[in-house]
């Protein structure tokens, strides 16, 4: 039997990949960038940038193009075959990845590189890609013993098993439950779209009346309408016990694990905890300095917020005589108020957003700022139906990307939205190699009645990964490891959400907010309501996000020793800005995918940490107009194309003329 994974190829072949393809090829790319690697470092010649750091970045690209496929597909379409095959091709990963960083042969002609660097007549490019590189291995245990060494390879193997099981427990938990109804008083207050949903769920499950599940387009709408306050809390509480059980999807012991193999890892490479490891290559450089911004904001937000809460304590005990709000009435009462300020009805804007022409709306804008055009093409093949792929085009018919999109949840198919990649750009051989970018998302499908609509902060949800896509497709670097979003993490976030800001102005949403029966332009009265709504209840929000930012560097920052109960722990370190009763049932650490699975462990802060960004880089485009193409022009030449070619710092202020400014994230939010 032939395997297209043991074959050189561009577009990734999905239409002829089976699962039993990925070990033999798994196997085939590691004994080939081990062959890559073992020439690098027994080059006879004297070590250059060009035959050592160079050679370095571009090698295993089959290794690193497969790894892509395989863990994107166990991320968006899995099975258990491809979750068995993950937790035996993860530790040989990591175990080759440690035997490159450990290569004595090979450090020492890294350092012989980084040594004469000062005679070398770099540019910056080749500069960032050698500094890159040499600390990569410096902090990452090219200078430790042999025993040493060996630990850290095993605590690696270890990891990445952990992790996996991890995300694998959570993916579990959340399949496992359904609120089953079957009278339907039970769904008042449940829009008609919401309702058509779960009966269609409870008829691929063959059983009468409506099912209700944990994914998002199910979960989040439920809590946000449903007037029963009982079924609700039941939501609420299976949610938030995934992984808290005690039962065979358990996260506690897994996530405290993971904890303490990150701080014994950052100590032996010579940190005091794994937040110092990670933060010495971020914009915010110690613990000290994320720890302090994550409090100033939270100064300025807990007055607002509890202003907030006020307010929709208030509307509750006038409406349903509740006297003590609880978390599962957050959402519910944040509706009715916001009806009731704005008399703005979520459900009656969604006809104004179908999923495809607010996907053609983004395309609309990116073409109008960026130059891009994006043409479906059926015959790419990709791995499921309702994949679509594109071709991407600058304006003088140049080809710049592969762009998919994957909007649905499936039960192979983990929660959440994210941006990734299967082939990064790069330049070799005079020839600009192009990337292939994806962004998989999970937006409610279309009924009997009507085609996937959008909620606003699912609109929202599709322009935050489409500027993560646009700064994988406009890639404009020569190494493949400074391509993209191959940055900072806390600088990662800003093409994203400054993508966001574009949704409350009047003159892009008039692009493609339109009934999708009508035509109808979304009403200039709901446009006025969508940018006064940009700050409705942002003093809760802020302070929501700030915990998870408090709570990620709590766990990254303690000694892990003197952590007793996760609960306990996650109690304490999140009390300064939690505003809600606590839940002893609840747990939100044990399906914390972000820090204990996803890239973002002792990062989570970044979030609000690109918000400043964000609102100060997008104050150009309002003072100079939200389409002006010399503001579109730099913010692409100095963000999107540059990736990681560059510091950051360095990257902004070319754009900006200026360091950013945390007031511009204070006016937006109204907490000034």
């Amino acid at each position: 039997m032939s395997n297209p994974l043991l074959t050189s190829f561009d577009q990734v072949p999905f239409d002829a990949i089976k699962d039993e393809h990925f070990k033999p090829a798994f196997d085939a790319a590691l004994s080939d960038a081990r062959k890559e690697i073992d020439a690098i470092a027994q080059n006879p010649e004297v070590a250059t940038f060009e035959n050592t750091i160079a050679a370095l970045d571009y090698s295993g690209e089959h290794l690193g193009r497969l790894s892509s496929v395989f863990f994107n597909l166990n991320s968006a379409e899995t099975n258990p075959q491809i979750q068995a095959l993950a937790q035996d091709i993860s530790p040989l990963l990591s175990a080759f990845s440690n035997d490159v960083t450990l290569n004595e042969e090979l450090f020492a002609r890294i350092n012989s590189v980084w040594n004469q660097r000062a005679s070398l007549d770099l540019n910056a490019e080749e500069n960032r890609l050698l500094e890159k590189t040499h600390k990569s291995f410096s902090r990452n245990g090219a200078l430790l013993d042999e025993a040493s060494k060996d630990r850290l390879r095993e605590i690696d193997g270890l990891l990445s098993r952990l992790q996996l099981q991890f995300g694998e427990n959570v993916l579990a938990e959340t399949n496992a439950y359904q609120l089953h109804i079957t009278d339907e008083a039970n769904l008042e207050g449940l829009p008609e779209s919401l309702r058509q949903m779960a009966a269609a769920i409870a008829g691929q499950r063959e059983l009468d009346g409506w099912v209700f599940t944990l994914d998002y387009p199910s979960y989040v709408p439920f809590m946000k309408y449903a007037k029963n306050r009982a079924l609700r809390k039941e939501m609420a509480m299976a949610f938030g016990k995934r992984g808290f059980q005690d039962n065979d999807h358990d996260n506690k012991k897994v996530l405290l694990e993971i904890v303490g193999l990150r701080e014994e890892r950052a100590r032996l490479l010579g940190f005091g905890n794994h937040a110092e490891f990670v933060l010495a290559e971020r914009m915010a450089e110690k613990p000290a300095t994320v720890q302090s911004f994550l409090e100033e904001l939270l100064s300025k937000a807990l007055p607002a917020a509890q202003k907030d809460l006020k307010a929709l304590q208030d509307l509750a005990k006038e409406q349903d005589q509740i006297e003590t709000l609880e978390r599962w009435d957050a959402s519910f009462y944040s509706e009715q108020l916001k009806q009731a300020r704005f008399s703005f009805d979520e459900q009656a804007v969604k006809p104004y957003f179908p999923l495809q022409q607010v996907l053609e709306g983004v395309f609309t804008i990116a073409g109008k700022l960026f130059d891009l055009h994006f043409n479906l093409d059926k015959v790419i093949p990709t791995y499921h139906e309702e994949v679509d792929c594109y071709r991407v085009y600058d304006g003088e018919g140049n080809f710049v990307a592969l762009f998919y999109s994957d909007f649905h949840p499936r039960e192979g198919k983990r929660p959440g939205a994210w941006m990734t990649s299967y082939k990064s750009q790069s330049r070799k051989d005079g020839e600009n190699r192009r990337p292939h970018i994806s962004i998989v998302c999970n937006f409610s499908r279309a009924t009997e009645s009507a085609p996937a609509l959008l909620s606003f902060d699912e609109v929202l949800t599709l322009f935050h990964e489409f500027g993560h896509a646009l700064h994988g497709m406009l890639a404009d670097t020569t190494f493949p490891g400074l391509s993209g979003t191959s940055v900072y993490w806390d600088f990662v976030e800003l093409p994203s959400q400054i993508m966001e800001n574009w949704c409350y102005e009047k003159e892009a949403l008039a692009l493609f907010a339109k009934h999708y029966e009508t035509g109808e332009a979304l009403p200039m009265e709901e446009v006025q309501k969508i940018k006064a709504m940009g700050s409705f209840l942002e003093g809760l929000a802020t302070a929501r996000q700030l915990s998870f930012g408090l709570l990620d560097m709590a766990w990254h920052t303690t000694e892990h020793a003197s952590i007793e109960d996760v609960k306990t722990f996650e109690t304490a370190a999140m009390e300064k800005a939690s505003l809600y009763p606590p839940v002893a049932e609840a747990c939100m650490s044990t399906a914390f995918s972000h820090i204990f699975q996803g890239g973002y462990s002792a990062g989570y802060y970044s979030y609000k940490w690109a918000e400043v960004l964000d609102a100060d880089a997008f104050e150009a485009f309002l003072e100079a107009g939200i389409f002006d193409q010399a503001t579109a022009d730099s913010f692409k030449e100095n963000i999107l194309s540059k990736g990681g070619t560059q510091a950051p710092m360095e990257l902004y202020r070319k754009f900006r003329g200026r360091e950013p400014r945390q007031e511009a994230l204070l006016k937006r939010a109204g907490l000034r």
